[in-house]
């Protein structure tokens, strides 16, 4: 008894077209989105004024020089109350497109900040010494946003 070639086919057709439903991932309802590189900052006591006045000029302006050469996407301050006498009280946030394009632009950063605020590398360095009579660095986290929609292909 021979088997009906239409039922074969049949068969393998259904085969196939269930095979193909499982080699198909389930969409996911998020993606990954930019990269945000946060350092986290407790002022020291008395300072709050001349470290806030530096965030509001040099600092924002080496973050818009960044912008402005597309090697940043945004740039975020957010300040609140400490918690108790270690922890921070500001935090400095900066998204980049992606971890890859973070990596493969450090030189051109640091180029850009350096034209940005016209200085050297003795400059930054001591601009870097008299900032940690004002804050603390806390500490510092690499973060990925999440995007809570399913990536557009």
């Amino acid at each position: 008894m021979r088997p009906n070639r239409n039922c074969v086919l049949a068969l393998f057709a259904a085969f196939l077209l269930s095979t193909f439903c499982l080699a198909q991932a389930p969409a996911r309802p998020f993606h990954d989105g930019p990269v945000w590189d946060i350092t986290f900052v407790k002022v020291k006591a008395g300072f709050d004024l001349k470290y806030t006045s530096f965030i509001a000029t040099e600092w924002k302006k080496e973050q818009e020089a960044l912008k402005k050469a597309n090697l940043i996407m945004d740039y975020k301050v957010i300040g609140t109350e400490a918690h108790s006498s270690g922890d921070w009280d500001m935090m400095l946030m900066v998204e980049y497109k992606d971890l890859a394009t973070m990596e493969a632009n450090m030189d051109k950063m640091e180029a850009v900040a350096m034209q940005a605020l016209s200085t050297d590398e003795n400059k930054t360095l001591e601009g870097y010494k008299n900032r940690a009579e004002w804050r603390e660095i806390v500490g510092s986290r690499l973060a990925r946003e999440i995007i809570l929609e399913p990536k557009n292909q």
